[in-house]
């Protein structure tokens, strides 16, 4: 198998880590395979590809989409490294507001699952490039946001005064936000 899958501390997070052959010509390897996924209870069809640059200092999320539109996603750091971080807000959840971190880099090559029902947001600790697959294709409709310094979820960023877009700095405190996830 091409890929070692790691169950996180909220086991619906998932490491993946790839199998890498590398010589001095350069490397390779396989970054998506659909029936490894699927056996590793990944079991969605990916609808659209993002690629996003950040300098470094530039913190952007904690970004989300409603049902029915919400979004799962895979993330990969291709460029630098990243702090990548997801929040469970699933209601009834046993991991409800908890939070995994992981340092995502050209290095290490690991990639982040992030299923349907998670805030996700990322800083870039150096210049920084990600690629990421998507469940389902963005929707302005749909499209929701938490700040991301609630003191009510307490995400311990490696960042003071991060870089925010203006429509990041303006997100809501999650208890002001819609939120239609359920667990289970």
């Amino acid at each position: 198998m091409p890929f070692t899958f790691k169950h996180l501390d909220i086991p619906d997070l998932i490491l993946i880590q790839p199998k890498v052959f590398e010589d001095d010509r350069g490397f390779f390897m396989e970054t998506y395979k659909s029936s490894d996924f699927y056996m590793n209870r990944i079991k969605y069809s990916f609808l659209q590809d993002n690629h996003s640059r950040s300098k470094k200092g530039v913190l952007r999320g904690l970004h989300y989409q409603l049902n029915p539109k919400a979004q799962g996603k895979l993330v990969r750091c291709i460029k630098g490294r990243i702090w990548d971080v997801a929040v469970d807000i699933r209601k009834g959840s046993p991991w409800y507001l908890k939070w995994v971190s992981i340092e995502l880099s050209q290095e290490n090559r690991d990639m982040l699952w992030i299923p349907p029902g998670f805030l996700h947001g990322f800083v870039a600790l150096i210049d920084a490039e990600i690629i990421y697959k998507c469940t389902e294709e963005y929707s302005a409709e749909f499209d929701r946001g938490v700040i991301w310094n609630d003191p009510a979820i307490g995400i311990k960023w490696p960042v003071k005064n991060p870089v925010l877009s203006e429509k990041d700095a303006r997100l809501p405190v999650l208890e002001e936000a819609e939120n239609n996830f359920i667990y289970g």
